[in-house]
């Protein structure tokens, strides 16, 4: 019987060596969701929690990330969630550039599966990677880019959000653009 290409991609990732970060991972972090999801989220990297458990957005981070999702009507089983590196830099640091280059192609061949027309990119590291290298985040969240025929919303990183609430009403408006985004493509 031949296999899932999710299941497939995802023995790639979990037994990938490309870059560094697999010598000290304890788990990749592949993604999961609605594989036929309108929308996909993508953050940078694993955290300490989604390390241990094998998955996206699971620590605090990630609770607010639902809660955010639930405040517009979505559940995390509506979304695809991935990042654009599957395995946690030392210390959670921002990915280097050649550690992402070797995971970008697993993240490509996700979008590729999943086809969505909405990405949401969770963080500068994330809207650098996949709308432009000149992206800074404060400057560009909430700013709608257009390419191939799918949407790109960047905004902030929901562990952003824990460390300066702040920008937490600058994230609401960018769900709320988020949630008029799916309403016009429905």
């Amino acid at each position: 019987m031949e296999r899932d290409p999710f299941e497939r991609l995802n023995d790639a990732v979990t037994d990938c060596t490309r870059c560094r970060l697999a010598g000290t991972r304890t788990r990749t972090v592949f993604g999961e969701g609605n594989v036929h999801a309108q929308v996909m989220l993508v953050g940078e990297g694993p955290g300490h929690d989604e390390d241990l458990q094998g998955r996206p957005f699971v620590g605090r981070a990630g609770q607010l990330l639902d809660r955010m999702l639930e405040s517009i009507g979505l559940d995390r089983s509506d979304v695809y969630i991935a990042n654009v590196v599957k395995c946690r830099p030392p210390g959670n640091r921002n990915p280097e550039p050649d550690e992402a280059e070797a995971c970008l192609p697993y993240l490509r061949l996700q979008y590729a599966l999943v086809r969505p027309r909405i990405i949401v990119c969770l963080g500068a590291v994330a809207a650098r990677y996949l709308i432009g290298p000149d992206i800074r985040i404060t400057r560009d969240r909430g700013k709608w880019t257009e390419k191939g025929g799918v949407w790109f919303l960047p905004t902030y990183h929901p562990a952003a959000l824990l460390r300066d609430e702040s920008k937490k009403r600058e994230a609401w408006q960018d769900l709320q653009a988020l949630s008029e985004r799916i309403k016009q493509l429905s």
